[in-house]
Formats: structure tokens, C-alpha cells, sequence
């Protein structure tokens, strides 16, 4: 008995040990994360040089989440800027004396083409200072390479590599593993170009996917090529001769296709800079990150005070009912900020970016019904960025004005619904069985236990040609088109931001400065501010959700998973579908 004790007050105390530890190691992390939510103005030399190097992935509106980029090794945390935070850095580094230029720091960047494609705008309205832009890589893949292709210098390492061989659509099918578990997916839809749910049907793309995903992305490359052949001097025929033939295949190939400027070991590009500068081979660069330079004050920064406002409301990720999260658009938090964006009588224009492959068709109609409200009050611009299709261009057809880029992906008018029966797979795979007893006859019409029926399945399509019926109406009413229009560029189909406006789904080019500038030009106004819509989480909020199970296991499977972890999410979302959808055939990567 003695022994037991012994052994019991060992492990208590042990157990105690372990909790001080925790919770000082916790009152570090949260002193840290305060300390870094209120760091002190950040002071540079006369003679910096801004270094970017977009190694994360960026998406819209910077996280106010200060766990997101927190390294428990160093204690530190490293904030990761959104779209919205890099361009207002870009600008302001334009103008500011101290920053003499720029290093872009590039080799692999995971980012969808169409921010970059913002980026990259950004980053040649800068150069209208004068100031330099110089880039340098031991590998540049192609989004990396379109990005440099605006600097006024391209240095690659003697022994690096330029990847370019043009885009490609890759599609998973399902089919095979369908047939395998013995389920049967009940696939009812409109348009012969919805191929939201070809992987369930098909082992390969149908000929009108095939025709589309042919059109758009030979559409987004034509506009890449164009860019990199303005930018080198390179025409447009050698530069898709070089992707047809491999013909960059080492340094010296890209320093003969003047792919680059000049082949250089790091040291040597450090004496460039030191040369640009006119500083002595003695003197260190002084480098300033993004992130850092978030926190450099400068004359351009002191906004003037102004009551009119313009409102920048992000509907970024898959639409679903509900309030959603930070990755998706709940109906109700973006229909929240929206109403709240119009009654507000200091905001005098709204402008909605949309990043959405879609989702459910009915959380859509929720807030185009917001967007159709706010438009009677007030200006309403959409500022579209890597996708704005299906859903995510239901919610966009309302606006007065609408802007994409070349590189945007959109269109996808169309609806469809997907009912799995499981009833083989649980009877041959599992050895269950069901038996029901019903009030009436179609009381199981989508049980997911048993096939539909043929007036269960007729019933199902008469819903969604109604909602596509619906779908079509409202983008005729918001994009002054006549039904029989819209729905020969619908059914489905997707375009490029290039051929969208072409066809008139889109007004006009560009990011999200320039929809600011069109809703501020609608509003007539001169001088304003930008507030942020749906407003983020408070600090401690995100601590209790950073410790909950869901962001643990999500930040493990992103860790063990990699660039894979689109495919589990891709899985996920279909599993949480609900009702009918409007969504993007499949994800889609260019690289």
C-alpha cells in the first residue's frame, strides 16, 4: 500500500509539473502574440531594398490570426500578407524615398494565376517610379518566371532551371472507385457543359468538356505568353515554339533564349545590388521583408480623414448556408455584410470580391438577394479573383459593374444535383440491409439507401430547371441580356476572364484597385476609406478555435498531405454538399 501511494503522489506530481509547464509555455505564446499585435513602427535605412518572396500561399485579405504563421521554434511569428496587404505595400514603397528597389526573391509560388496576375500589375505600376526590379532564382517554375518576367533584370543561378511548357488540365475521375464500393451516383443536371459531376460518371472528359477546358486555358496561356513576350522582347510564336520543344532545358538554354539576363552564383548578385545601391563591397544590404515592411510608416500611409467610406466585402471560398468559416461563404455572414455595408450611410460604394467555384445554389440566391438590396442603395462593383464561377458568378451578376482578370476563371451558369445510393455497397460490401415502413409512398424520395425512383428522379430535374431557369433570369436582368443569351453562353460552360468579356459576362480588366477606382468613380467621390467587410474574429476567439480538435486535425492533414491536401478537401466538400449545386466543374490548378 505504502509502494501505491508512493507511485500515485509520483504521478500527481508529475502531472502538475506538466501543467505549470503548459500553462507558462501558453501566457509565453499569448505574451508573444499580444507583443506582436502591437508592435512598435518599423524604422528603415535610406537605401533599402524590398524583398519579396511569396513562398506561402496568399489568398485575398491578410489573417488577423496570429497563430497562422506562428513558429513554436523560435517563438515568433511571421504574419503572412493577403493580396490586400501586398499591393497597399507595393504602393507605398513606390513612393517611398527609402526603398530603392526591388528584389524579387522568387521559385515556386503557390498562389492561384489570377492574384499573381494581380501581383504582377502591381508590381509594373511600380516600376513607374524608376526604381529598380531585380530578380534572381536557382529555379524559377512558370508562375514564378511570368512573375519576374517584369523585372528590369532576370539573374539565374549557373547550374538553375526555368520550367516552361505551357498548362495543362489534369481531372480525377471517380468512376472506377464508384464501381469498386458499389455505389451508384444518381447524377441529375442542366447543360451539356455541367461537368461538375463527370468524374462520378465518366473515366475520361466528354468531348464538350473537353472543348471548354481546351478553350480556357489555351485563353489564360495566350494571356501569359503575351505578357512574358512584352516584357523580354520575345515574340509570341518562339516563346510557344520553346514551351512545344522543351528547348529550355538548362541555365546556359535560358540564357540563350533570353529567357534571362545573366547567369550569377548568389555572391555575385549580392555585388549587383551593392552596385545599384552605391554602397562599398564592405556595407551590407539592408533587406526589408513584406511582412515587415507592413509596419514601415510613411507619409503615404497617413490616410486623410474622410467620412465616405467604400466597402470591400470578401465572399472568398465554396457557398454554403449558415454562418461558414474563414475558408467558405456562409449565406448568412456575407448576407450580414452586405446589409451591413447598406444601411451604413458613410459607405457610399461597395465592392464585392468574389474567389468562389461556387456551391449551394440556394445560400447563393440568399445573397444575390443582398447584393440586388444593395445595389438600390448604393454603387456595387465585383472585383472577381481566380474564380468566379457557378455560384460564385450568381452571386456577382447583380453589380453594376464587374471586373475580372484575363486569368480569371468564371462563367459555369449552371445547376446540378447528386444523390448517392448506397444500397450495394451496404448489402455486398457490408452485409446490411434495410427495411422501411412508410406514411406514403415517396416518403424515402432521397434516402441514399435505394435508387430513385422515375418520378422521384423527373421531380428532382424539375427543381433544377427551375433554379437554372432562376440562375439565367437573374443574370439577363443584371448583365441586360435576353434569356436565349444567356443561356447559349451558359449551360454550364466555363470561360476565361478574357473571353467572359468578350461575350459580355464581364465589364472590364483588372484586380481590385481598379474595382475600388470604378465603385469611387460611380459613388463621385475624391478622397474616401476602405473598411473591410465580414469584420474578422477578435484575438481571443481565435486562441480557443486554435486549440479546438477540427483546426488541429485540419493543420496535421495540411502537414502530412502537402500540395495533395486540395484532393481531401475537394472529397470533403462533395461530402458536405447539400440540396443543388452551382459549383465549378473541379478544382482547377495552372502551373
Amino acid at each position: 500500500m505504502k509502494q501505491f501511494f508512493k507511485f500515485m503522489f509520483a504521478s500527481m506530481l508529475g502531472t502538475f509539473l506538466i501543467l505549470i509547464v503548459c500553462f507558462f509555455l501558453f501566457i509565453g505564446i499569448l505574451v508573444s502574440m499580444i507583443s506582436f499585435s502591437n508592435k512598435d513602427e518599423v524604422k528603415i535605412s535610406n537605401k533599402s531594398v524590398l524583398h519579396i518572396k511569396l513562398e506561402n500561399m496568399v489568398s485575398d485579405r491578410s489573417s488577423n490570426n496570429p497563430f497562422q504563421a506562428f513558429n513554436f521554434n523560435t517563438m515568433k511569428s511571421n504574419k503572412e500578407l493577403g493580396l490586400n496587404d501586398i499591393l497597399a505595400n507595393l504602393k507605398k514603397a513606390k513612393t517611398d524615398p527609402n526603398i530603392k528597389g526591388i528584389y524579387l526573391d522568387v521559385s515556386n509560388i503557390p498562389m492561384g494565376i489570377s492574384l499573381l496576375e494581380e501581383i504582377r500589375n502591381g508590381l509594373i505600376d511600380f516600376k513607374k517610379s524608376g526604381k529598380f526590379i531585380i530578380s534572381y532564382s536557382e529555379m524559377y517554375s512558370q508562375k514564378a518566371y511570368y512573375l519576374a518576367s517584369v523585372s528590369d533584370k532576370i539573374y539565374l543561378n549557373k547550374e538553375g532551371s526555368i520550367d516552361f511548357h505551357g498548362l495543362a488540365a489534369e481531372i480525377m475521375f471517380f468512376k472506377g472507385l464508384m464501381q469498386k464500393l458499389d455505389v451508384d451516383m444518381q447524377i441529375i443536371r442542366h447543360g451539356k457543359f455541367k461537368s461538375a459531376v463527370e468524374p462520378f460518371l465518366l473515366d475520361k472528359m466528354s468531348d464538350p468538356n473537353r472543348e471548354q477546358t481546351r478553350q480556357f486555358i489555351g485563353s489564360i496561356w495566350n494571356h501569359i505568353v503575351k505578357g512574358i513576350s512584352e516584357s523580354r522582347n520575345i515574340s509570341i510564336a518562339q516563346l510557344q515554339n520553346i514551351a512545344d520543344s522543351l528547348l529550355v532545358q538548362s541555365a546556359d538554354d535560358a540564357l540563350k533564349y533570353k529567357f534571362v539576363d545573366e547567369l550569377v552564383y548568389k555572391d555575385q548578385l549580392i555585388d549587383i545590388l551593392r552596385k545599384k545601391l552605391s554602397i562599398s563591397d564592405k556595407e551590407d544590404i539592408d533587406y526589408i521583408t513584406l511582412s515587415k515592411y507592413e509596419d514601415v510608416k510613411t507619409n503615404a500611409t497617413k490616410t486623410k480623414f474622410s467620412k465616405n467610406k467604400i466597402a470591400i466585402i470578401y465572399a472568398v471560398g465554396a457557398i454554403e448556408g449558415g454562418k461558414g468559416n474563414d475558408q467558405t461563404i456562409g449565406s448568412e455572414k456575407i448576407s450580414e455584410a452586405i446589409r451591413n455595408a447598406r444601411i451604413d450611410n458613410n459607405v457610399k460604394a461597395i465592392v464585392l470580391r468574389v474567389n468562389s467555384p461556387g456551391g449551394d445554389a440556394l445560400a447563393s440566391d440568399v445573397i444575390w438577394r443582398e447584393v440586388m438590396l444593395a445595389k438600390k442603395a448604393k454603387p456595387v462593383v465585383v472585383s472577381m479573383g481566380d474564380y468566379a464561377a457557378s455560384g460564385g458568378y450568381y452571386i456577382a451578376c447583380a453589380a453594376d459593374k464587374i471586373i475580372a482578370n484575363p486569368t480569371t476563371i468564371t462563367g459555369s451558369i449552371g445547376v446540378f444535383g447528386m444523390i448517392p445510393n448506397l444500397q450495394k455497397m451496404f448489402n455486398n460490401k457490408l452485409g446490411i440491409t434495410f427495411d422501411t415502413v412508410l406514411t406514403n409512398k415517396n416518403a424515402t424520395a432521397i434516402s441514399g439507401n435505394r435508387p430513385l425512383s422515375t418520378f422521384q428522379e423527373k421531380v428532382i430535374l424539375n427543381q433544377i430547371e427551375r433554379i437554372y431557369g432562376v440562375f439565367i433570369a437573374h443574370v439577363a436582368e443584371g448583365r441586360k441580356m435576353t434569356i436565349e443569351q444567356v443561356d447559349n453562353i451558359g449551360q454550364g460552360r466555363v470561360w476565361s476572364g478574357f473571353d467572359a468579356k468578350r461575350i459580355g459576362l464581364v465589364d472590364d480588366f483588372g484586380g481590385i484597385d481598379k474595382a475600388i477606382e470604378e465603385a469611387a468613380k460611380l459613388a463621385k467621390l475624391t478622397e474616401y476609406k476602405v473598411i473591410e467587410y465580414p469584420k474578422q474574429k477578435e484575438f481571443f476567439q481565435q486562441i480557443m478555435e486554435e486549440f479546438s480538435g477540427e483546426n488541429a486535425t485540419t493543420k496535421a492533414l495540411q502537414k502530412e498531405l502537402g500540395e495533395n491536401y486540395v484532393y481531401y478537401q475537394t472529397l470533403k466538400s462533395i461530402s458536405s454538399m447539400k440540396g443543388i449545386q452551382a459549383r465549378l466543374p473541379y478544382v482547377i490548378s495552372l502551373d
